[in-house]
């Protein structure tokens, strides 16, 4: 199976650190994010790359090569202007003609891509999201009320929603879905499709998920032992 990851973003929530390198090449440890993903990737037994790249692109290409010395190969696309987060899909038409994973450059996590791609080709979906479980800690007290009368009161609560993990396994038929040479960002795909109503189907993800563009997460993904044997990255080994 194919990947693509998304390399194209300008890290606006790493700032400064971003100003310098590109979002996928921040160190984890002593390896940037995005080695640690590659080789994720090969040890799911996955050899054929596309990285999309705009900003600081040329940095990527000079850190990852072409993926030989992952026994991957890797190939690139480049953003003269921004496409959003899924527009980058439509310079590789012609590439993408069986179902193939998409995942941001930015995302470290223990998700079992063999259970996710079955569940993908079992949904009869075209589309299937890795998802996960996140908190999120409001800084207000939450009022509900009916007509006018207060019936509740939480004093900063802590919510929880079904997320977007930033992965995802697609079937040739959503690259037609996307325009060419205009931004598309995936909530646009996804309104799209609702609108439609296409099916999508979602893979519930209880393990490790973390987002490096988020500060909170690059600094959490310091304390993880990113080694070879590290069951963060080695979940798939066993199957």
């Amino acid at each position: 199976m194919k990947a693509v990851i998304q390399c194209g973003g300008k890290g606006t929530r790493l700032r400064p650190h971003t100003s310098i390198l590109p979002k996928p090449l921040m160190p984890i440890g002593a390896r940037p994010v995005l080695e640690l993903v590659l080789k994720w990737l090969r040890r799911n037994g996955i050899r054929e790359v596309y990285v999309t790249t705009g900003y600081l692109g040329h940095l990527i290409r000079s850190v990852c090569g072409d993926g030989n010395q992952w026994n991957m190969r890797i190939n690139y696309t480049q953003e003269m202007e921004p496409l959003g987060t899924i527009g980058p899909l439509s310079l590789l038409r012609d590439h993408l003609d069986e179902p193939f994973l998409v995942l941001n450059g930015d995302v470290l996590t223990d998700l079992n891509l063999n259970q996710f791609v079955s569940c993908h080709r079992r949904s009869n979906s075209p589309l299937t999201i890795a998802t996960s479980i996140r908190p999120t800690k409001m800084d207000f007290g939450v009022i509900d009320e009916v007509d006018g009368r207060v019936i509740d009161f939480r004093e900063k609560p802590e919510l929880t929603h079904l997320v977007s993990m930033g992965i995802y396994c697609m079937d040739p038929s959503i690259v037609e879905r996307i325009p060419s040479g205009v931004p598309f960002g995936f909530d646009d795909l996804m309104f799209q499709m609702l609108n439609d109503n296409a099916p999508v189907n979602v893979f519930k993800h209880s393990g490790l998920w973390l987002d490096i563009g988020r500060v909170e997460d690059f600094l959490k993904a310091q304390d993880v032992a990113w080694d070879e044997q590290s069951p963060a990255l080695a979940s798939f080994a066993a199957a």
